[in-house]
């Protein structure tokens, strides 16, 4: 099991904030997941506790919001029109980075435990976990664009609100299961955990969570890049001795 070290991120990046009066004490069920040739996913736990320094304040519930990103990339979105009765890429927009996967977990349903302000400032909810636009916007609806991708990432399972998904048990021990699906990409992952009351955001935590590849999956991936030359020949080695393999037993069948 993996527990906060004291590198771990709290609040705001930049200037050391007072220490709240809350605090969370959080850890995963792991820190690495690997990805082999037979690999179909996985769940991480992530689980802990939260530290005070007074009693529970009272007129205002606890919430606990749980995210995962993986890494980032630039994203370009096309809009498709019919053109001389055919279909053909018209406008585009370039999101400079969003997330190859996204997962938030809540205690309730995240639009009424979280202000716009503070999804804002810390980039929570899955539209905001977006960065700016690579480039100069030409089109008239750019936020019909990233919705778009949004729609289709949610369909994949490349991003997903559980909402109500973190169990919180006498307003200090919480725990929250979030699912990666087979298809991640490798690279470092983060883990965040806030507290939030009345809609603000009183503590956060953060941790990385390694993804690689591992055995034969590894040694394919790096020779892909490293060596494309050998890697495609290599691959049309092996489908013409499938296909070779494929025929000799269908003539082994029709003598039978």
């Amino acid at each position: 099991m993996s527990f906060p070290s004291p590198q771990a991120d709290r609040g705001m990046p930049g200037a050391p904030a007072p220490e709240a009066p809350e605090q969370v004490v959080a850890g995963m069920s792991s820190d690495a997941v690997s990805i082999t040739t037979n690999f179909d996913g996985s769940e991480i736990l992530l689980f802990g506790a939260v530290k005070r320094q007074a009693p529970v304040p009272s007129g205002s519930l606890l919430q606990v919001i749980a995210t995962v990103e993986g890494p980032s990339r630039s994203v370009t979105i096309r809009r498709k029109s019919r053109r001389f009765g055919i279909w053909v890429n018209t406008e585009s927009v370039v999101v400079g980075a969003a997330p190859s996967f996204y997962a938030v977990a809540t205690t309730a349903p995240l639009r009424l435990i979280l202000d716009a302000d503070e999804d804002a400032i810390y980039r929570i909810s899955i539209p905001t976990a977006m960065r700016a636009f690579a480039r100069p916007v030409n089109v008239d609806d750019p936020v019909d664009f990233t919705e778009a991708m949004i729609a289709m990432r949610i369909a994949e399972g490349a991003y997903r609100l559980d909402d109500g998904a973190v169990k919180l048990v006498d307003d200090t021990l919480f725990r929250a299961n979030i699912r990666l699906p087979a298809n991640l990409v490798e690279g470092t992952y983060k883990t965040r955990i806030f507290l939030l009351r009345q809609g603000r955001v009183i503590d956060s935590y953060s941790a990385p969570l390694e993804v690689r590849k591992v055995g034969l999956e590894r040694w394919l991936y790096h020779l892909a890049f490293a060596q494309p030359l050998l890697y495609g020949l290599m691959s049309l080695l092996i489908a013409a001795l499938a296909g070779w393999g494929a025929s000799a037993a269908f003539r082994a069948f029709q003598r039978d």
